[in-house]
């Protein structure tokens, strides 16, 4: 018996994303679909490359096609992605999503969160960017192993000159820190450091991103209201330390985002130095800093809570090093980043999507 493309897409009718609550075929997601013989083939387009429900959407197309066509059907699936972006990017088109990871607190890890996050999404196939907006103490250059390092400039058809992040590990970077003296505190009033930001942003040559990462300084101050007043965000992620004297502070970082002059989507919460595991006892942990506290924030602000990252001496040495423990796949660590950096792109997804393109 012949098998049709009408047989096919109706089978794949009966999958359903779980994120968009409509089947794979009305999304638009099956792309090329070819059939010889029994050899049936087709792409699946996802809203994002690290998509944590990429094998059990491939896994249910297989089943949905032997079920409903033929059982000995040969299926072969290529998975893509398009990353989504929200309605209004007009002020800076190439960049599809604007993320920022932000905390009332200083020293919880953001910076650290932030640069493995990059690193991650770069590793599962996105086009991504980070700022370094922490204009006081920029970590980015550390992080990365580009101290004293300088970016270059083109100037465009126009005569405008344009600065050129800097390349690593497949991200394009920029940092206050590339232009500044490591020795030298930086005694800027808030318009000169706003003014310093929004240049990271609109004099840069990003090209096209599909996720600009921007790690925030600690607080609430200028640089937040400058960047989340200036550019269409897609949304903050807030990361938090267990302990009471952390969340008391990150509680009004949070806050901020709801407020309705400002309304940032929060993507979720991310609770660092959740818990310490020694290397030589990988599976034990000790909660020296309390337990749950990020979880809690996020039930009280109605958020998702997006996982926890451990204290392990890989993640010091990585960020002094200038190789994020991302970058390290074979560490636990590393596959808690990957888990929250899918749970943060599919959170984005959900909210880009609309009735035209969902």
């Amino acid at each position: 018996m012949e098998i049709s493309s009408e047989q096919v897409l109706a089978a794949l009718r009966n999958v359903e994303d779980p994120d968009f609550k409509k089947d794979l075929v009305t999304l638009n997601m099956i792309k090329d679909l070819t059939i010889e013989d029994k050899k049936i083939s087709f792409t699946l387009e996802l809203t994002t490359p690290a998509c944590p429900m990429k094998d059990m959407l491939r896994n249910a197309c297989l089943n949905a096609i032997k079920y409903f066509v033929a059982q000995d059907a040969d299926i072969h699936i290529n998975i893509t992605s398009r990353v989504t972006k929200p309605a209004d990017t007009s002020q800076l088109a190439d960049i599809k999503n604007i993320i920022l990871v932000s905390s009332g607190k200083g020293g919880v890890g953001k910076s650290t969160v932030a640069s493995n996050l990059a690193v991650t999404l770069a590793a599962d196939g996105a086009k991504v960017g980070l700022i370094d907006a922490d204009i006081y103490g920029p970590s980015v250059p550390t992080m990365f192993g580009l101290v004293g390092a300088k970016p270059s400039a083109r100037e465009t058809a126009e005569g405008k000159t344009l600065i050129l992040p800097i390349e690593k590990y497949g991200i394009k970077l920029l940092s206050l820190g590339f232009f500044a003296d490591p020795d030298q505190p930086v005694p800027w009033r808030g318009p000169m450091a706003s003014n310093a930001i929004k240049q990271l942003f609109n004099d840069a040559d990003w090209g096209e991103l599909d996720y600009l990462i921007v790690d925030l300084p600690p607080g609430t101050g200028d640089i937040h209201i400058t960047i989340t007043q200036s550019f269409p965000i897609a949304g903050a992620v807030i990361v938090t330390t267990p302990q009471q004297v952390a969340l008391a502070d990150t509680r009004k970082g949070l806050a901020m985002f709801k407020m309705p002059s400002i309304n940032i989507p929060v993507l979720g919460v991310i609770e660092n130095m959740a818990y310490f595991t020694p290397e030589e006892l990988p599976d034990n942990k000790y909660y020296i800093f309390g337990r749950d506290g990020g979880k809690a924030l996020a039930t009280a602000f109605e958020v998702p809570f997006l996982g926890e990252i451990p204290i392990v001496q890989g993640i010091t040495e990585g960020g002094d090093s200038g190789t994020p423990i991302a970058l390290n796949k074979e560490s636990k660590t590393a596959a808690a980043f990957a888990e929250i950096a899918g749970k943060i792109a599919q959170q984005v997804s959900i909210n880009n999507a609309s009735p035209v393109n969902c």
